[in-house]
């Protein structure tokens, strides 16, 4: 297929630079591909307009969304939406004065401490077509209509945008659209939204009543740092920050290239694995820099769970434990099972010795 779009792709520039912008007899042109059939194109032409133009029949409830959700959607994006250390949550920050006005009055707070996914589009249709083309992420493709109408419907009701035993269907969903509670923040002449519109490409930016500087005005004091227990050990509303551990002095200055270590004993109460010697400072910066470059940080943060399990997580599991070889050869092959469903690619284009470097970094905590 991706020969053959290619291929079209490759004659339809041929054309227009050509100045032949009518159709083209395609059979001058021989072992270079072929016109794609109707099932093809139906195939791939799964897109749904703003104006619902291409939305298939269908309908769920938000019970059934919340169990599809469970099973395939809250590793990443959290049982109600409040995400993780790695996604940005989908719910929260939006009031039952958004939904009546269509604007997001909290877009505008910089109190507001996370740009959630339902006070910034604009659309339901956004919503039902990025869902039903690209997830879950490790299997697109492999929701039906109904499963997409049921989650789009439990993502809304936990907005409170429509009520729990809400239904929606192809038959109430513009009615939908006039609930959506940013449904006024954006601009509708453009081609974006109207087929008739001229896109949007000026990109006239405002730059007006802009922010020069945030500053931290205030901080907490001593006699109130423990006052509600341990902020560490509580998660907030919604969004990817954690509190801090309340039960120790406030740190003296940002966490350095032994944030791990630290964070790690105070927070979970493990000390580094001693099977293994820990990493000098240089080395560990070096490591620290690998583990990045070899997109290990997109899953694995230092102490909160993300899309696969913490450092402090793994290190606590694995204490003492002789099993340098065999998580080196799980970083190196993909897997799943041990820590939840997601699996973990291969990473097999990262050279060996630096695998078990990366390894016994993680599992001395740095």
């Amino acid at each position: 297929m991706y020969k053959l779009v290619k291929n079209i792709t490759s004659l339809a520039a041929l054309a227009l630079a050509s100045g032949l912008v009518h159709a083209q007899d395609l059979s001058q042109y021989t072992g270079i591909g072929r016109v794609a059939t109707p099932a093809e194109v139906a195939a791939w032409d799964i897109d749904v307009r703003p104006d619902f133009k291409g939305l298939p029949k269908g309908s769920g409830t938000a019970d059934q969304g919340q169990e599809i959700w469970e099973a395939k959607c809250a590793s990443c994006h959290g049982a109600f939406g409040e995400s993780n250390e790695v996604f940005t949550p989908i719910v929260g920050g939006t009031s039952a004065k958004d939904i009546e006005t269509g604007r997001v009055a909290s877009l505008t707070s910089q109190n507001q401490p996370q740009r959630t996914t339902l006070m910034k589009v604009p659309t339901v249709s956004t919503l039902y077509d990025y869902i039903y083309r690209a997830m879950p992420w490790n299997a697109p493709r492999t929701l039906s209509a109904d499963d997409t109408y049921a989650l789009v419907a439990y993502i809304l009701a936990l907005g409170e945008i429509v009520p729990e035993d809400f239904t929606l269907s192809d038959k109430n969903i513009a009615e939908v659209q006039g609930r959506m509670p940013n449904r006024n923040g954006m601009t509708t002449k453009h081609g974006m939204w109207l087929v008739s519109g001229t896109p949007d490409v000026k990109a006239t930016a405002c730059m007006t009543n802009c922010a020069t500087d945030v500053k931290i005005t205030s901080t907490l004091p001593d006699f109130a740092r423990n006052a509600h227990d341990n902020i560490a050990e509580q998660n907030r509303t919604f969004g990817p920050f954690r509190g801090a551990d309340s039960t120790q002095p406030p740190l003296k200055a940002l966490p350095g290239a032994n944030y791990v270590t630290k964070v790690a004993s105070a927070q979970t109460g493990v000390a580094p694995a001693t099977s293994a010697k820990p990493a000098a400072a240089s080395d560990s910066a070096a490591l620290q820099q690998a583990f990045t470059k070899n997109n290990c940080a997109a899953c694995h943060a230092p102490v909160a769970k993300g899309v696969g399990p913490s450092i402090a997580d793994i290190a606590k599991k694995y204490k003492d434990q002789d099993v340098l070889a065999k998580l080196s050869a799980k970083v190196k092959n993909g897997g799943s099972g041990a820590w939840g469903a997601i699996p973990m690619p291969p990473h097999s284009q990262i050279p060996d010795a630096e695998i078990n470097r990366l390894v016994q970094w993680m599992l001395t905590g740095s």
